[in-house]
């Protein structure tokens, strides 16, 4: 009920100021200025990464060779038969010297619980924890059952159809070290991305989040967690009461309630996890909505205690501030053409004086001003860290950036009216992975049948 009533109260103070704005000054002019105030800042954050690696080519990051905490790995698992074997194969190839593997069958149909239960018997630092079928839902509660159980000063989880190189912890480990870091994020690809056009924007949006994140690293902001290859420290973890059992975004959760407390959070662009793209648009869409709604929400939830936490710091304020603003714009620009076409249509005093074309005008201006931040961020973080070609990094901005509109902004509108009208549920939209090898068997399948059928005639 309380996140229902402060975005309730939001969204009447957004219409009212739009509403004063349009009768006594140009909203593009507003809205320009707040698209003015987030350029600034990104372009400050570039700065800020640029001095950081100038700074590390003249005084290189001294690695402590003595810091090697023990790490848990947890890898929650619901119906992933198809892809939690290689998954812990993987993991077990890890280069590091004090780790171990926590394999999670959350409440699984499939046969996961069974191919868990092997991976235990086979290797001895594989260990496997079977949930009850009436256990609590959700990958937060997942995560604090195995708490339980582990033994780690750190805690990493991966999803269960992720793959890491060797050297991944001892990449991330050092930015764990200082006192005030609770927490470290690495960076996420999309293993199938040339799979096909979503998957391809899928890691584009991923590389975007990257150059957003090594941004907000760089300005010490509010840098968060993304779920799959996060590195936690078990005294932040037991700081904040563990992970949040009511969210539908434990990482988004939690990285929130860690700036509360006044824990810092890293991200590491050199160690990667790679995971697995959505193939189909419906799954695509359930996922992002679970994230969108979660986003929303863990603000809402947590609102007043990170305007008056006094742990946590004023640039790390300012980055969420900066952050939510980009949730803000779609209501935005939405409730302005609503309100002008309303202005339209209800223009008696002064017949054609409000016309169709100011109203085009003003909505393609603001659309217009939005796209093109998004193209020039997306293809930048393209040329930065995927190093892909002028000409080939434009184009797939420019699609990337479609993608992302028609997905997040009626997506948005949606989310608000669910949270304001119906009840928080904890659907949180598990994402099925495998199926890229799925089909693929099924192709073989069928060449082998079709083989076989052949070789009898």
């Amino acid at each position: 009920m309380r996140e229902r009533i402060l975005l309730f109260i939001i969204l009447t103070c957004l219409g009212v100021f739009l509403y004063i704005f349009q009768n006594h000054v140009n909203t593009v002019v507003g809205f320009l200025i707040l698209c003015a105030c987030m350029v600034t800042y990104g372009l400050y954050s570039i700065a800020a990464t640029k001095y950081q690696k100038r700074k590390l080519k003249k005084h290189p990051l001294v690695v402590n060779e003595n810091y090697k905490p023990f790490v848990s790995i947890m890898v929650p698992a619901h119906n992933e038969e198809y892809v939690i074997a290689n998954t812990i194969e993987n993991i077990r190839a890890i280069d590091y010297p004090n780790f171990e593997i926590i394999v999670i069958d959350d409440r699984s149909s499939d046969n996961t619980a069974s191919v868990v239960m092997d991976l235990a018997s086979k290797y001895d630092n594989v260990h496997a924890l079977i949930r009850e079928k009436d256990a609590f839902p959700g990958k937060s509660a997942v995560l604090n059952d195995a708490m339980e159980v582990a033994k780690g000063e750190a805690i990493l989880v991966f999803d269960a159809d992720a793959t890491v190189e060797p050297d991944f912890l001892n990449k991330m480990i050092p930015y764990l070290e200082p006192a005030d870091v609770g927490a470290v994020q690495a960076r996420k690809i999309i293993r199938n991305s040339d799979y096909n056009f979503l998957t391809r924007c899928q890691n584009n949006e991923y590389t975007l989040d990257t150059h957003l994140q090594v941004g907000r690293d760089a300005v010490k902001g509010a840098a968060e967690l993304r779920g799959n290859g996060e590195l936690i420290k078990r005294e932040a973890i037991n700081d904040i009461g563990g992970w949040n059992n009511y969210t539908i975004t434990d990482d988004l959760d939690m990285s929130t309630r860690l700036h509360i407390k006044g824990w810092d959070i890293r991200f590491c662009p050199d160690a990667s996890v790679y995971e697995e793209g959505i193939i189909y648009v419906y799954p695509l869409f359930r996922q992002r909505r679970r994230w969108l709604e979660g986003t929303i929400r863990r603000y809402l939830e947590n609102f007043g205690d990170a305007i008056s936490s006094q742990k946590m710091s004023l640039r790390a304020k300012l980055d969420m501030t900066i952050y939510i603003t980009q949730f803000i714009m779609p209501l935005w620009f939405m409730m302005e053409v609503v309100f002008r076409i309303i202005r339209l249509v209800t223009d008696k005093i002064c017949p054609g004086a409000y016309s169709l074309h100011n109203v085009l005008w003003s909505s393609l201006v603001i659309a217009s001003a939005v796209g093109l931040g998004f193209l020039m961020a997306i293809r930048y973080a393209l040329r930065r860290y995927d190093l892909i070609p002028r000409l080939e990094a434009l184009k797939q901005a420019f699609t990337t950036t479609l993608y992302m509109l028609i997905i997040w902004f009626p997506m948005e509108l949606f989310i608000c009216g669910k949270i304001l009208f119906l009840k928080k549920d904890m659907n949180w939209g598990k994402t099925a992975h495998g199926l890229v090898l799925e089909e693929q068997n099924k192709i073989d399948s069928e060449k082998i049948a079709e083989k076989d059928l052949q070789a009898v005639e």
